[in-house]
């Protein structure tokens, strides 16, 4: 199929004058087009966008139409065009700083400028050309933009690329106590936490924490279970032979069970399907080791930070007016937006869409942290409600690899600190970081804990906090949620003389 005949087409009408093609997806014998606009559309445009898809798809599939609206921002496009630099042109990025970027949206489209050095001339009209195509893509109207040639200072550059940064090899351990019951006869164990990628006929082992029978439509029988090795749990669907199903059934939690199958996407996610169950468990007294983490990122792929500061705090606190262990250390204090609370890792976790977070050294904060994450799956009409988050907004945001990584960047050397931040933000910071092979283990600060310790109120939610303190803000959104949970946490160290040990 030819896109851009196809867009020509469809561009006939009003409301996709200016419609980009996002996509297209074959669900069964249904091909469907996923269209994005920055004008506002009716049904009769989707009919008619539908009569004209239906002419470039093969015999015998139908056609479908979905439309996204989503008004280009001058901070998305400037991000998606230092994102898309780092990636394909590094020898540029190397040169290319943040405010480097400066783009003017209007009405149909805009304009960007890239301010570099000199010395990247040569490369200038490709990449300007790669540019102008990926901005074509991804947002509506038409777009233009210049290179902008400077003699400024670049300091020291590094003549080749770093390397490529590798995820840690996965880690192993002996079955031990095997009884074969489908006779899948495992010798090694992976970690349960470094399923990671698609791999056939691998072995995971452990103890049951939760076993239930179900019947699948046709009536027959299949176990639900969960399982952990110590260093993460497992849930998954094993579907029982007629011959084994009687041993199955006489599983109980806390048994030894080894699963072997394999780990494969399924629904855009990483499942386990077993096909093999036996008892069997980790060696006596086995404790998980530690394994070392993907080195800091060089550069930043896709969130830049930016100075921040509370224009009040100045006010507030004198150069005496903070415990010394406070003023010597670096926190990053940082909140999620998700499509759920479903926190329990597993391929069925619910998803960050927004991460927001501050800085704080020297007792101030003085750095921000924000952005929106691309979400493959449709919001919760409960989550729109209750963020103001719509599907529109998150068209074109980073994926949360390129966002994981540079939160780890972001937060290198600091402590975490949230609020509730143990039993909910800080397992999806670790679930996502650990799929990429970022390991955030540095020390870890919540201010609902805090503040139980030094408040005496009706109860300790973040708005009820923030009241107390006489702080006002927008409530669900993470660079909000964030900026003020920074100002409690300075306000609560404060009032205890010193950090927590």
């Amino acid at each position: 199929m030819k896109s851009e005949e196809f867009l020509q087409a469809i561009r006939g009408t009003e409301g996709l004058s200016r419609a980009v093609l996002s996509k297209i997806t074959v669900e069964g014998r249904e091909v469907v087009f996923s269209l994005v606009t920055d004008s506002t559309y009716t049904q009769d445009d989707i009919m008619f966008a539908e009569r004209e898809a239906a002419r470039f798809v093969p015999a015998g599939f139908s056609a479908s139409v979905k439309v996204t609206k989503s008004v280009p921002s001058e901070e998305g496009v400037r991000r998606a065009i230092l994102s898309f630099v780092a990636e394909r042109y590094p020898a540029v990025a190397a040169f290319l700083r943040p405010e480097d970027v400066r783009v003017d949206c209007g009405k149909g489209g805009g304009q960007f400028r890239i301010a570099v050095p000199a010395r990247v001339r040569p490369q200038s009209d490709e990449v300007l050309d790669a540019v102008h195509a990926m901005l074509k893509r991804k947002f509506c109207g038409s777009w233009s933009g210049e290179f902008v040639f400077s003699d400024r200072a670049i300091g020291e550059i590094e003549a080749e690329v770093p390397p490529a940064e590798l995820l840690p090899a996965p880690r192993f351990f002996p079955v031990t106590g095997y009884e074969a019951i489908d006779g899948g006869a495992p010798e090694h164990a992976i970690y349960m936490a470094d399923l990671s990628k698609e791999e056939q006929g691998i072995s995971v082992c452990g103890r049951l924490t939760y076993i239930e029978e179900r019947l699948t439509k046709t009536g027959k029988p299949y176990f639900t279970l969960t399982l952990s090795d110590g260093s993460a749990s497992l849930r998954c669907s094993y579907f029982s032979k007629k011959a084994t199903v009687e041993k199955v059934r006489s599983l109980r939690a806390g048994d030894g069970v080894c699963l072997t199958g394999d780990n494969e996407l399924w629904n855009g996610a990483l499942s386990f399907r077993a096909k093999f169950l036996d008892r069997g468990t980790p060696p006596e007294g086995f404790v998980p080791e530690s394994r070392p983490s993907r080195p800091v990122p060089a550069r930043y792929r896709a969130v830049f930070p930016s100075p921040d500061s509370d224009f009040v705090q100045g006010d507030l606190f004198g150069a005496s007016g903070l415990p010394a262990d406070f003023v010597r250390g670096k926190f990053v204090v940082f909140d999620i937006e998700t499509t759920g609370l479903n926190s329990t890792p597993s391929a069925s976790m619910d998803r960050i869409i927004e991460l927001g977070a501050v800085k704080i050294e020297n007792g101030k904060i003085c750095e921000r942290f924000s952005t929106f994450v691309s979400c493959p799956v449709k919001l919760p009409d409960e989550i729109v409600n209750l963020t103001g988050i719509t599907d529109e907004m998150l068209v074109g945001a980073p994926p949360i690899g390129d966002v994981i990584a540079d939160f780890y960047k972001f937060s290198d050397g600091c402590a975490l600190v949230g609020h509730n931040a143990v039993g909910f933000d800080c397992k999806f910071i670790r679930y996502y970081g650990e799929r990429e092979g970022y390991l955030f283990e540095q020390r870890q600060i919540d201010t609902m804990s805090l503040a139980q310790e030094q408040l005496r109120l009706s109860n300790y939610k973040l708005n009820t906090i923030a009241e107390h303190f006489g702080f006002t803000f927008r409530h669900h959104r993470a660079y909000d949620d964030a900026f003020v949970t920074a100002k409690i946490f300075i306000e609560l160290v404060r009032m205890r003389g010193g950090l927590p040990r």
